[in-house]
């Protein structure tokens, strides 16, 4: 009567498909900040941004990441305490 939770799991796919799409994003953003017709202090600016932008995304999707296990792991505890008080109960003991 164990109802388990299935740890949901990416596949090769997913996962290569996600590290295209921001290494393709990350490429064409520098590409257009590089050939950019302007001085030299806006584009270092723009570089400076994009690099801000990338390495605060990580942070945000690790937070979003951690915070989202903590509640799983919340979760499987309490499940586990409800799982221990019904095996000890009896409910044709006497009082």
């Amino acid at each position: 009567m164990t109802d388990t939770p299935v740890k949901q799991q990416n596949t090769a796919a997913f996962y290569v498909q996600a590290v295209a799409s921001f290494a393709l994003a990350l490429v064409a953003v520098t590409v257009g900040v590089v050939r950019l017709d302007a001085d030299v202090w806006v584009r270092s600016f723009l570089a400076i941004a994009v690099l801000y932008l990338t390495t605060s995304a990580f942070t945000l999707a690790k937070v979003v990441r951690d915070r989202q296990e903590a509640g799983q792991l919340v979760s499987r505890v309490d499940q586990a305490r409800i799982e221990k008080i019904l095996a000890e109960h009896d409910p044709f003991q006497k009082l």
